[in-house]
């Protein structure tokens, strides 16, 4: 090997440093072909007068980033399959186009999560208010968890969820829902759940019927998973039984998905009634129904209905709901109830994509259901966000009581009202986000590639959320929505 020529003037740089450059760029250059077997490390401390350790670990670093070989008792060869290195470490290295990925299904770029910060006023729908959540009293359930911990619950078992928290959430929803789970799946949140439930049940172009205006993450995650959905109308009481009748007729539809008690967005609950009807109609087409129950907890002017599957004879309704409006989304607290059969693939997918959720926030709200602490938080909950939803009322009412165009109809629950500002609002998200207000517009609830979407010439209505900010702060950005043009 010819000698290197390497001129030590870079003092910030160590000397086994500026070997291994030199090295490593005589190689990109071709002017070391692979193979080639370099002088022994003696030799090379003599001819460029350092000490032996010096090239000992310039040769080293090189070993390491995969540009030689060392061969016992033979010393150092270059390697015969050189490394594809970044134009960013060497001035001489050539640059590598990047070759496009084949995605199987290729999803939109993620919309980036609200930063909470960022808003003055804030009208999220599914919004919790996280300054009232007692902190302290969960910290102690934190530490019981640890002071009383099973070390096996930290191994890869329970896939379905800890048996501590799937006996308190269903003594919970017997004794809150009248509803009997002989079993249960805890999910990262209700969108593990709904998006488990798309890959074991969803085919490619299998066709889902959703409500015209509904929750987005849902209906994405059908279609990610190959679903063609079908747009059924609503009306001021909900899903329409004949529209949904007549596309049972014209499409082979396997599946159903609603939000029966507090429909999203509209918050309307649906009739006893039409849930029977809709129900009736699923089970002669063979059509499974996936029930999001969201925000059950929070009915302020009757007691909320029963679950659909509450009610379920045959076995056809795949029922979700989660804690995160309870506690917060961070707890990732969601669960599955349905039949014996269907849980057992939606656990067999569970463990395909995670293996199971954080043992011990799972065991920690076990322990906090057990104490009480949840149920006192819930009922204070309750009538926080009633009071909330009677300031918003009162408010909207004293709008248009001067002159504004405001239409809207007072829920028997939830966390948002729908509001008919009467006014163009496709724009109005952006407008209201330069004045410092977060709030959902109409136009977000359609689906634009339903196989027969719905979608109005024009929008005028909007999400708007009461629970997770002050009645001060939701009157003066209330103000600030009216005054949009």
């Amino acid at each position: 090997m010819q000698p290197l020529n390497i001129e030590f003037n870079d003092s910030n740089k160590a000397k086994y440093i500026q070997v291994a450059d030199a090295l490593r760029g005589s190689i990109v250059k071709g002017d070391i072909a692979p193979g080639t077997k370099l002088s022994s490390a003696r030799v090379m401390a003599q001819t460029y007068q350092l000490n032996r350790h010096t090239i000992m670990n310039a040769l080293q670093l090189l070993v390491a980033e995969g540009w030689l070989e060392s061969h016992e008792r033979s010393g150092y060869s270059v390697t015969q399959t050189l490394p594809i290195q970044s134009s960013a470490n060497c001035e001489h290295t050539p640059v590598l186009t990047p070759k496009p990925y084949k995605f199987a299904t290729e999803l939109a770029v993620p919309i980036p999560a609200m930063n909470l910060k960022d808003y003055v006023y804030n009208f999220a729908g599914g919004l919790p208010d996280l300054n009232s959540f007692p902190y302290k009293e969960f910290k102690r359930s934190m530490s019981h968890v640890f002071n009383h911990l099973d070390t096996s619950k930290l191994h890869y078992g329970d896939i379905s969820g800890v048996s501590e928290l799937k006996a308190q959430i269903s003594d919970y929803l017997h004794k809150t829902r009248n509803l009997k789970a002989s079993d249960l799946l805890v999910c990262n949140g209700s969108q593990e759940a709904l998006f488990l439930i798309s890959k074991a049940f969803i085919s490619k172009d299998d066709f889902v019927a959703v409500e015209t205006l509904g929750y987005p993450p849902a209906r994405k995650a059908f279609a990610a998973c190959g679903a063609q959905l079908i747009d059924i109308k609503q009306d001021e009481y909900g899903l329409c039984v004949d529209d949904l009748k007549a596309q049972l007729k014209r499409y082979p539809i396997k599946m159903l998905y609603l939000t029966p008690l507090h429909q999203y967005p509209t918050t309307v609950t649906l009739s006893p009634t039409r849930r029977m009807q809709i129900y009736q109609l699923c089970y002669e087409y063979g059509v499974m129904i996936v029930e999001d129950d969201y925000d059950h907890e929070f009915h302020y002017r009757c007691q909320p209905l029963q679950p659909m599957a509450g009610d379920d004879p045959a076995g056809i309704i795949i029922y979700l709901s989660t804690f995160s409006k309870i506690m917060f989304s961070g707890a990732r607290i969601g669960y599955i109830c349905a039949a014996p059969e269907v849980l057992a693939q939606l656990t067999a997918w569970k463990q395909l994509m995670n293996h199971k959720n954080d043992v011990v926030m799972q065991l920690a709200v076990a322990h906090f259901m057990q104490e009480g602490g949840f149920e006192r938080h819930l009922k204070r909950m309750t009538k926080h966000y009633k009071q909330r939803y009677e300031a918003m009322d009162n408010t909207l009412a004293l709008l248009q009581s001067q002159g504004l165009p405001i239409e809207y109809k007072k829920p028997d629950g939830g966390m948002a009202m729908w509001v008919n500002l009467n006014k163009n609002t496709s724009n109005i998200k952006q407008a209201m986000q330069s004045k410092s207000v977060y709030l959902h517009a109409e136009s977000e609830f359609y689906f634009a590639d339903s196989v027969r979407s719905l979608m109005p010439k024009q929008y005028s209505y909007v999400r708007l959320g009461f629970a997770g900010q002050s009645a001060e702060a939701m009157k003066q950005g209330l103000k600030l929505i009216t005054e949009y043009k």
